[in-house]
């Protein structure tokens, strides 16, 4: 027994020798060594580094973007053009509705994950619907599902083309302007597919309320 315990260690000892150039085997403690110095640089380049690197060449390349599409007037920053506001009053054109606790809270974002055959959907909508109504009694027009629906994220910024004309005679008649006029300026802000495929063609309502207010604003 003990001849065959003094053979094995004998072997043992001979897998791992330091004097042997010839040796690839890797002793526990380098390999330990090695995996975290592998760890220390790697977290380093891809955790700092590589961050780093990204945010500065986005902010060369598209600076608007990279600091969150603010839009100014007048010298102050009054919202991005990818988080939508809210919009109540009749003289200006109204967001897709929010899904987050506080509307538009963009640290919260998220779609209400209601299905198709739940109560509290079919009452959110139907009350939208009212809401929408009563803004403009004289209005029968089909409501665009995108004026009484959540996005997924809850804080689409952007309505379709046609909840903007939708909401064209309620505006211009709140604000005193000619249908023609509006619908002009609505015009002017459809966005259409990126690419020519990609997405639907849209209209940034932060952007279009803002020169809504610029132009009557002009015709005093």
């Amino acid at each position: 027994m003990r001849e065959q315990d003094t053979s094995r260690s004998s072997r043992a000892n001979a897998a791992i020798d330091p004097s042997d150039p010839n040796d690839s085997t890797v002793p526990p403690g380098n390999a330990i060594a090695t995996a975290l110095g592998m760890l220390v640089v790697f977290t380093v380049l891809l955790g700092v580094v590589y961050p780093l690197a990204m945010t500065g060449a986005a902010g060369v390349a598209f600076p608007r973007q990279a600091g969150g599409s603010l839009i100014e007037r007048d010298g102050k920053i009054v919202g991005s053009s990818l988080i939508g506001q809210p919009f109540t009053a009749p003289g200006y054109f109204w967001s897709r509705p929010s899904a987050t606790a506080v509307a538009y809270d963009g640290t919260s974002s998220g779609a209400s994950n209601l299905g198709p055959t739940n109560s509290a959907l079919h009452t959110a909508v139907a009350d939208r619907v009212t809401a929408l109504r009563a803004a403009d009694p004289g209005n029968t027009a089909p409501v665009p599902i995108d004026l009484v629906t959540t996005s997924g994220s809850g804080l689409d910024p952007d309505i379709s083309p046609a909840a903007a004309y939708y909401q064209a005679p309620r505006v211009a008649r709140a604000r005193g302007l000619d249908g023609p006029t509006v619908r002009a300026l609505i015009d002017r802000h459809v966005e259409g597919r990126v690419l020519g495929i990609l997405g639907d063609p849209h209209v940034n309502v932060l952007e279009l309320n803002l020169d809504l207010d610029a132009l009557v604003a002009g015709k005093r």
